[in-house]
């Protein structure tokens, strides 16, 4: 028995370390993006924003909840590669591709000012995602309660992105 923990404890712990890091590398890398546009005087800043747009504070808490919970959903998925190994490689699959769309996304709309570029970028990772929930709703449904929040997010992101577009 004591082999057995020992051995799900090696596989599990530095998957979620990989997971955990993943997300940090993507927040930092949104973030360098993200900093310019929206310090004084960047465009972001002084841009026509949709009523419905949150106060600056409140995205870093956000962020910084839901990046956790990506994380953790990975993690979670990732616990059922030997039982079902073809559904955990499709849902893995999704997760990075999602990952990649949500870090390109940042510097398409901030960095490069490309607004309807942006709206086509984050409505594929609202796809994606979508897909994603569903395929880890019937996997392991705690990964998708843990992803349903960030879809959530995104969508109202996507509702903020097209009204940026059409403002700007």
């Amino acid at each position: 028995m004591a082999s057995s923990v020992s051995s799900l404890t090696r596989n599990r712990v530095p998957a979620l370390l990989v997971y955990l890091l993943a997300v940090v590398v993507v927040s930092g890398l949104g973030g360098l993006a993200t900093s310019g546009a929206v310090s004084s005087g960047g465009w972001y800043a002084e841009a026509d924003k949709p009523f419905f747009t949150p106060p600056s504070f409140v995205f870093g808490p956000v962020w910084t909840v839901l990046y956790a919970a990506i994380a953790v959903a990975a993690w979670r998925l990732s616990r059922h590669r030997e039982a079902q190994p073809e559904a955990t490689h499709r849902a893995l699959l999704l997760w990075w591709i999602q990952l990649g769309l949500n870090l390109l996304w940042s510097p398409v709309f901030f960095a490069a000012q490309l607004l309807w570029a942006g709206l086509v970028v984050i409505v594929a990772l609202d796809l994606v995602l979508a897909v994603l929930v569903a395929k880890a709703w019937r996997l392991d449904r705690a990964a998708g309660l843990l992803l349903a929040p960030y879809l959530a997010w995104v969508l109202f992101a996507t509702a903020l992105t097209a009204g940026f577009a059409l403002l700007n």
